[in-house]
This record gives C-alpha cells, structure tokens and sequence, in this order.
C-alpha cells in the first residue's frame, strides 16, 4: 500500500517481513559454532557444579570460620559510628561503577579482616575501603568495569593521591597474604534461592536485608551462611510469600532474623534510593510498607490490651473542719474543735489530706506539759502570763480538785463556825464559798458534758 504525495515523497505499509542482512557462509558457521559451545559450556558447568557442589560447600563453610569477630578493636582512632558513611560511600561507588552484588559483600569482607590485623588511622579509614572494592573488583568483575585509580581519587575528593592508593592495594593484599576469596551472603543466597525456588523480588529483598546489616555492628561476626538463610526468612515475611518446609531455621538464624527485623525501621537513605528503581521491584517501597503496617498493628494492640482507667474521685473540699483525733481506734469525726493533748501535726488530719481542708481561723493550741493552779488561774508552760482557759480547755483533774476544795471549805464555813467571828463576817465568807462551790459545780459539769456533746 502507497501513499504519495505532491512531492513525490510517499510512505509505504507493508506486511512482508523485513529483509536479514546479508551474511556470508563463513559468518554463520561461527555464528552457529559459537552458540554450540555455549550449549556445551553450560551442560558442563552443570554437571562439575552437580559433581563438586558438595567439596566447594565444605570448603566454604571451612573459610567463612575464619569471619573476623571485632574488626575494630586494634583501631583506637576509628569509632563504630564511622562505619555507616563508609558504607554509604562504598554502596554508591559500588553501584556507580555497576559492579556485581558479590563484590560488595566481598569488599566489606576484606575491609573487616584487614581492619582486624592493622592499626588503621582515622584519616586512612576511607583509602582502606576503596583499596579493598579495587581488589574486590579485579577479583570477581569483569575488566572494563574495575573502577580507574583515577576515578577513586575523584570520588574521595583528592584526598589521597594516585600512588597512595596503589600502596595501600599491595599492603593490603600482603597483610591478608593474598587470600582474597572469600564465602559471601551473595554466594549462599544464590543457592538458596536456587534450592527454594525463590522468584527474582525476594531474591531483591533479601540483598537488600543483608546489605542493611552491613551497616550495623551487631552482624560483623555473623557468618555468610547464617546471614543468607534468615534474610531470606525475613524477605519470605515481608513480601508475604510462604515459608520453606524443607527444614526450619536453627537458635542462631532465628536471632539473626529478630535482629534483622529490629533494623528495618530506619536504612541507610542511600540504600534505599539504590533499590528504589523498578529494576530492583521497587523493595524498598515495600520494606516501608510493611514496617509502617507492623507499627499501626502493634499500636492498635496495645491498645485493646490496657483496659481504660476509670476516672479518678476527687475529694471534695470541706468547710470549717476543725477535728482533732481524740480516740485511737475510733472514727474521726470531721468537725468538732481542737482539743489537746494531741495536735494534728502529720501529713494527713482526720483522714483528710494536709491541703485539702482550710487553715484554722484561730492558732491551735499545743499541748501543756505541767499545769501550775493558783486559785482560778491558770498558767500556761508556754507562756509568761496568767491566762483563764475557757471550762473546755481546763483538765478534767484539775476542776476536780477545785471542786474538792470549795467544797471542804464550804462546809466547814457551815457546819464549824470559828470562835471570836461576828456574824456579819461569817455570813460575807459562807457567800464567797458558795460562789467558788457553785463555780467549780459548774465547770466540773461543763468538762464532763462537752465532750458527750461534741463525740470527743
């Protein structure tokens, strides 16, 4: 079908197949001799991987005994909190340069154990880690994507020149006596997931776990191994995906895996952007997810488990409350007067907390040690002067007393008449008698009947 113009330009829809270009018989021989070997190669990749698979994981598991325990303890100058900006650094020259997930894992390996053997100085940290992805790289990556000496010295800003990084890859690998392989989290995952049957995104969540742990102090010491099987447990759980049924995870995976998961919360923000990108299925995003959904279900938990507290009663204030405890093991009242010997002088009074009552419109009166009569007079042993207390205040013992004596000596007015006394005299002390027996009459009955009155 054509279509033409004025020009004479026009467009041309076909259905036929467009033409091969041409290729001669010599061409297509090795063409199709090259595509037989690669048949060829990997059938017999297969077969020595089936033959040797069981040599080559005892001889791993043999190597990664040798996992360095506290790669920083020789190093005074360098801190743990230093570690995670190596890492950030590492992780995005790693990533720059397209390198292989195993050369990541297998530079931190190198970096740890060297970190082990020598004193590394704080302002050599950063060297150390780029001569260790250098060799990492030479040893696992192709070679047009081992990174140039130059390209590090411009990543480190020009901190170190180009000779120094060549010095410190030759006293690396001299301090490491050239053993450079070493069994990897990348390695056993592979295996792993090639066993398990894992699609490719937990394969992705699961780097993703185990490049977190590369962070944080408490997984230097723990072996490949480990690490792979639990940050595939871990990935299986977040994605949702079923477990494996072939064997459970040991004491040792399953700590790893509760530490793993106690770390999800907050990861590096420059790993995170590295598996953002849809090549990598988004994981981050989905590691987000699930961490915000666990938090909102453990809090909505919580919640349902503590009933709510009842409100609490609050003590309503009493006016004029003037109470004394008189009697030990009796109620007491909260109202009624201040009345010695006791004096309320503790933190609560009459039951009622000390603020939660008025003060007394008058000051209460402390207890009198000694009491000193002189006639209807009364002195107080804290003060100076002679003072008459009211009948309620005067001791029961002491208005007996008074009674006692106006009595005597009314009757003897009465009844023994003293000789060479007129009767104008005798009648003037019979009234004052009197007078003192009805008063002291009168305040032993008022002693006695107030406190009936009032429940003291």
């Amino acid at each position: 079908m054509e279509f033409t113009h004025a020009d004479e330009t026009f467009f041309i829809e076909s259905d036929d197949q467009p033409r091969q270009p041409c290729i001669d018989a010599r061409a297509a021989a090795k063409m199709i001799a090259r595509q037989r070997q690669d048949v060829i190669g990997s059938e017999l990749s297969r077969q020595a991987a089936d033959d040797y698979l069981d040599d080559i994981l005892k001889h791993m598991q043999t190597m990664e005994a040798c996992t360095p325990q506290s790669p920083l303890s020789a190093c005074r100058e360098i801190q743990w909190y230093m570690r995670p900006y190596l890492i950030d650094f590492l992780v995005e020259a790693h990533a720059a340069f397209c390198l292989l997930p195993d050369t990541l894992f297998l530079t931190v390996n190198l970096l740890d154990r060297y970190c082990s053997r020598r004193v590394v100085y704080k302002h050599h940290y950063q060297l150390v880690g780029c001569a260790a992805l250098l060799i990492a790289a030479k040893y696992g990556d192709k070679k047009d994507r081992v990174p140039q000496i130059s390209e590090l010295a411009n990543m480190c800003c020009g901190l170190y020149d180009a000779g120094m990084f060549t010095q410190m890859e030759m006293h690396v690998l001299n301090t490491l006596e050239w053993t450079i392989g070493h069994p990897t989290v990348d390695f056993f995952s592979q295996l792993l997931v090639a066993y398990e049957h894992d699609d490719k995104e937990v394969d992705c969540m699961s780097s993703y776990l185990s490049e977190i742990a590369l962070y944080h102090r408490d997984f230097v010491s723990v072996k490949p191994s480990t690490m792979a099987r639990a940050s595939l447990a871990v990935a299986r759980a977040v994605l949702g995906r079923p477990e494996a049924v072939d064997r459970e995870l040991d004491h040792d995976e399953s700590t790893v895996a509760e530490l793993i998961s106690e770390y999800l919360e907050q990861p590096s923000p420059t790993l995170a952007r590295k598996y953002s990108n849809p090549s990598a299925y988004r994981v981050s995003h989905r590691l987000a997810e699930f961490v915000a959904a666990r938090a909102a279900a453990i809090a909505q938990a919580q919640r349902a488990a503590v009933p709510p507290s009842p409100p609490a009663e609050i003590l309503s204030k009493e006016s004029n409350i003037y109470s004394t405890p008189h009697k030990p093991h009796g109620p007491n009242p909260y109202e009624g007067y201040l009345t010695p010997p006791i004096t309320p002088d503790g933190v609560n009074f009459g039951n009622v907390p000390k603020d939660s009552y008025p003060m007394p419109r008058c000051p209460v009166t402390p207890t009198p040690q000694q009491h000193h009569a002189s006639g209807g007079w009364w002195m107080s042993p804290y003060r100076s002067t002679f003072t008459w207390w009211p009948p309620y205040m005067v001791p029961r013992s002491s208005v007996l007393t008074l009674w006692g004596w106006a009595q005597r000596a009314t009757w003897t007015a009465i009844d023994e008449p003293i000789p060479d006394m007129d009767l104008a005299e005798a009648a003037h002390r019979h009234r004052v008698y009197s007078l003192g027996f009805n008063l002291a009459i009168g305040m032993h009955q008022r002693a006695y009947t107030f406190p009936r009155r009032y429940g003291i």
